[in-house]
């Protein structure tokens, strides 16, 4: 019985890893914010853009979008960079390669420029008042187009 009651607890210990290995598995919308309301996404409330996946607060975000993605492409360019369904490839400002010493964090999404000019164009435009600022500026549709790519599988 003892050996039973052992081998049942070793077997339970050796088949508990791999459970709470998956429970540490963190959220890869966690920190993503609606591009609409700017409130935390949920992955069922979801909109298809260019080639890739938006993510929005609520079913209701998804039609105000596509009834006007103008005036959300920047805060979307921005939220398909920040899901690793896109990447940077260039410096967004020139097209040029990006420096990893010359960067700029934008909501959490780091952005390499090619040149000093180029990042103090970026710093100039973080603003405390205006936090989308800077998105606006490096992830509009015309640096958009020159520095991200759809990532590679």
């Amino acid at each position: 019985m003892k050996r039973l009651a052992l081998w049942l607890a070793a077997f339970l210990l050796v088949g508990a890893g791999p459970l709470t290995a998956d429970d540490k598995k963190e959220d890869p919308l966690k920190d993503i914010l609606c591009v609409v309301s700017g409130k935390p996404v949920k992955a069922e409330a979801v909109a298809d853009y260019k080639e890739g996946k938006i993510y929005f607060c609520c079913p209701g975000c998804p039609g105000a979008f596509e009834k006007d993605q103008k005036k959300f492409a920047a805060k979307a360019n921005h939220q398909l960079v920040a899901t690793k369904q896109y990447e940077q490839v260039h410096c967004p400002f020139t097209g040029k390669p990006g420096k990893a010493d010359v960067k700029v964090s934008v909501n959490g999404v780091g952005v390499s420029l090619c040149c000093q000019s180029c990042q103090k164009k970026a710093n100039s435009a973080k603003d405390d008042k205006d936090k989308d600022k800077l998105v606006d500026l490096l992830f509009n549709e015309e640096s958009f187009e020159k520095g991200f790519a759809v990532t590679k599988k």
